[in-house]
């Protein structure tokens, strides 16, 4: 495992700990004493070389900043190690496509953790509505606090800087994107309270409006997503369960990928690379204050 904040801590470590057949064989991370901490906190040995850790696995699973991701995906699948990876794939769009050239070349599995994608109830919910078909638009609101007392991510350097599109923003994408197809355009603006909106077009003509922030007060703090169409409306469950079994949901999944011999997962780096393809479009609309093509 690479990573060894939070939720490295608390979701991926805690997880692979508990999962039937998954052994953590080892932590690397950049702070070297944390590193060391978490690795005896499980029983493992705490790696000082990323080379030497990934010479010790099968596949490494990834909870850092997404640009120090992007580089370590890449030299782990080059070294043919399969990935467990993290939203957002990356920051820019030339380093998610490195990641998916370096996946595809070695032919590893990959998945990449948009967190409510596995939750049974959420994937099923996503399932039975795009097969229902008729939507017109949806709508999602994503108000989140990373500043409020005793939040773990309120000296994340990586979210303070890129903000609600980049942490949250992916996953929005990940609910909508399933029902109403790969989005074509978006246009982007800037709201108080680190507040961004962007309103997309979406292959067939739907659209769908998504507002978020990483600064709400806490009576304004919510989750909602709703989708409009021929039938009426649909309401997006919260997803049963905790982050822990989700994740454990998401190392079942690659190691499906890894028994089949299939690489079509469908939140695989390459759908990583579809939604940080929407984010950078959209990085530029609300700089320019124009839509952009994706």
């Amino acid at each position: 495992m690479f990573g060894t904040g939070h939720w490295a801590a608390e979701t991926h470590a805690a997880a692979i700990d508990a999962h039937p057949r998954a052994e953590l064989v080892g932590v690397w991370g950049r702070n070297p004493e944390r590193a060391a901490q978490l690795a005896d906190r499980h029983g493992v040995p705490a790696f000082g070389d990323v080379g030497a850790l990934l010479d010790a696995c099968d596949a490494v699973a990834v909870a850092l900043p997404p640009d120090i991701q992007a580089d370590l995906a890449v030299r782990a699948a080059i070294a043919g190690r399969h990935l467990l990876l993290d939203k957002p794939l990356a920051l820019t769009l030339a380093d998610a496509d490195r990641v998916v050239a370096a996946a595809q070349q070695s032919g590893v599995a990959s998945v990449v953790f948009f967190t409510q994608r596995y939750h049974p109830n959420v994937t099923g919910f996503l399932a039975s509505t795009a097969a229902a078909g008729g939507w017109q638009h949806a709508r999602a609101t994503m108000f989140a606090s990373i500043y409020q007392p005793g939040s773990p991510y309120g000296d994340s350097q990586w979210r303070i800087e890129h903000g609600a599109l980049w942490d949250i923003g992916p996953h929005a994408l990940s609910i909508i994107l399933p029902v109403l197809g790969r989005a074509t355009r978006v246009a982007a603006m800037n709201g108080p309270s680190g507040l961004v909106h962007l309103l997309l077009t979406h292959v067939g003509g739907a659209t769908s409006a998504i507002s978020l922030t990483l600064d709400a007060p806490r009576e304004a703090m919510t989750r909602d997503f709703v989708f409009f169409g021929e039938n009426g409306t649909e309401t997006v469950p919260p997803g049963d369960g905790d982050a822990i079994t989700a994740f454990g949901t998401a190392i079942d999944q690659l190691l499906e990928e890894i028994d089949a011999g299939t690489r079509d997962h469908r939140c695989d780096v390459r759908f990583g690379r579809e939604v940080v393809a929407i984010l950078s479009a959209a990085e530029v609309a609300r700089a320019e204050g124009r839509t952009v093509d994706i």
